[in-house]
């Protein structure tokens, strides 16, 4: 059972890789940005809570992404995770498609765009203890910040999402700087942060972290 962090700034890959990763390494993929969008788009009453808050780029409160962390790993699949996820966590758990899956299963899990604060770090780090889990690594997608910006643009033309304008990616960059960055640091310190270079294409970018993934699965 692993516990892996995909951290990096908006525009870093971090969705794209982690779907990546999870299929070739067996994992859930937890994404809180994907869980939060598919609750505004249901209009559920934490979507409706949080839909202008996301459209200005801002970032959603502690609680409510911790929540939704907490929710996962209690049920260990829920309505917020998609039937690919369902059958990894089968998978993972030795179950047949006909079998009732477990309670709480433990499967190894890669989170994507959590945590964002270093409040939610230490959110985690309690959680991980209610759960008995524990962090394993956190792997940093590093970018430049000009690429990044590219990166964003050109998915909003392709993407029907809300937060790609250009007054918002901008806030995201800033709210990024100035709240999640500072995540680096508070990881930085207990040795279990892994920086690999983001740059360039799709391809050469998952080569790196597939290696860095194999060393992290193997121990």
């Amino acid at each position: 059972m692993k516990n892996i962090i995909l951290f990096g700034a908006p525009g870093a890959g971090k969705g794209t890789q982690a779907s990546l990763l999870a299929e070739k390494f067996d994992l859930i993929h937890l994404s809180t940005g994907e869980m939060l969008r598919r609750e505004v788009a249901l209009e559920t009453p934490l979507g409706l809570r949080v839909r202008n808050i996301m459209n200005r780029g801002d970032l959603v409160g502690d609680d409510v992404v911790v929540s939704l962390i907490a929710k996962a790993l209690d049920h260990g699949r829920n309505e917020m995770l998609d039937e690919w996820d369902e059958l990894r966590l089968r998978r993972a758990c030795g179950i047949g498609p006909d079998d009732p899956l477990p309670e709480k299963p433990q499967p190894s899990i890669i989170y994507d765009g959590f945590p964002r604060t270093v409040q939610q770090c230490q959110m985690l780090e309690f959680l991980f203890q209610k759960k008995q889990r524990r962090l394993d690594a956190v792997i940093s997608i590093d970018v430049p910040q000009e690429e990044l910006v590219h990166r964003i643009h050109e998915r909003a033309l392709s993407s029907n999402r809300s937060d790609d304008t250009e007054e918002v990616i901008r806030h995201r960059l800033e709210e990024y700087e100035a709240k999640t960055r500072p995540v680096l640091d508070y990881y930085k310190v207990s040795g279990r942060l892994v920086s690999i270079d983001g740059s360039g294409e799709i391809p050469e970018t998952n080569t790196r972290l597939c290696q860095v993934m194999e060393y992290i699965m193997a121990r």
